[in-house]
């Protein structure tokens, strides 16, 4: 892979797998497997059956979960300490030809992304379990698979628009964090004059 490449797959994969790291590595197995795209060989080992169906697997149980008000909190929670890391390993991997440097800088760079995603995942979703109907949960959920498998097969065919795309993405992440927190300080502050004052 060349770095366009490379940076191209450490982003996107990163940026989807900090929304659903199941559904990227089964989408990217299955993707290889019959040839729709072309990874390096340092990430074929996600076309093994056992890997696509334990991925697979995974991804049924958090379909699952995700649909479930203010379980997904708790379960996005735990994937804190799951999907970055996962997200890195995948990026040192795809940057497996190139030197130690440069894979290491992979690595952190696909953290960092799907640290960035999976953090705006985890307040939006917590935002609106506070909406007392469980349409706009299951509608977020429907749209972060669809998007993390779409994410996943662009980063392996259009280096260029991924690049491009993610860089945007990140900008409204910041931009959404930022003013969620905003949100819950102020849920808070009002809590507290309510509560205390």
């Amino acid at each position: 892979m060349n770095p366009l490449q490379t940076l191209s797959l450490a982003l996107g994969a990163g940026f989807s797998s900090g929304l659903n790291v199941y559904a990227t590595v089964a989408t990217l197995g299955l993707l290889e497997r019959y040839s729709v795209i072309h990874l390096p060989a340092s990430l074929w080992a996600l076309t093994n059956p056992w890997v696509i169906g334990v991925a697979a697997a995974l991804y049924a149980a958090e379909f699952i979960a995700d649909k479930i008000q203010y379980f997904d909190t708790m379960w996005d929670f735990i994937h804190t300490f799951i999907r970055p890391p996962a997200a890195a390993f995948l990026a040192y991997a795809a940057a497996g030809g190139a030197g130690a440097a440069w894979r290491w800088g992979a690595a952190l760079l696909a953290c960092g992304v799907a640290l960035t995603s999976h953090g705006t995942k985890a307040s939006t979703r917590a935002a609106v379990n506070l909406s007392p109907e469980p349409f706009s949960n299951w509608t977020l959920s429907f749209g972060e698979d669809i998007f993390a498998v779409w994410l996943s097969w662009l980063a392996s065919v259009h280096p260029v628009a991924t690049v491009i795309f993610v860089a945007m993405l990140l900008v409204l992440c910041v931009f959404l964090i930022y003013h969620l927190f905003r949100f819950a300080r102020r849920a808070i502050d009002r809590m507290l004059d309510y509560y205390f004052r």
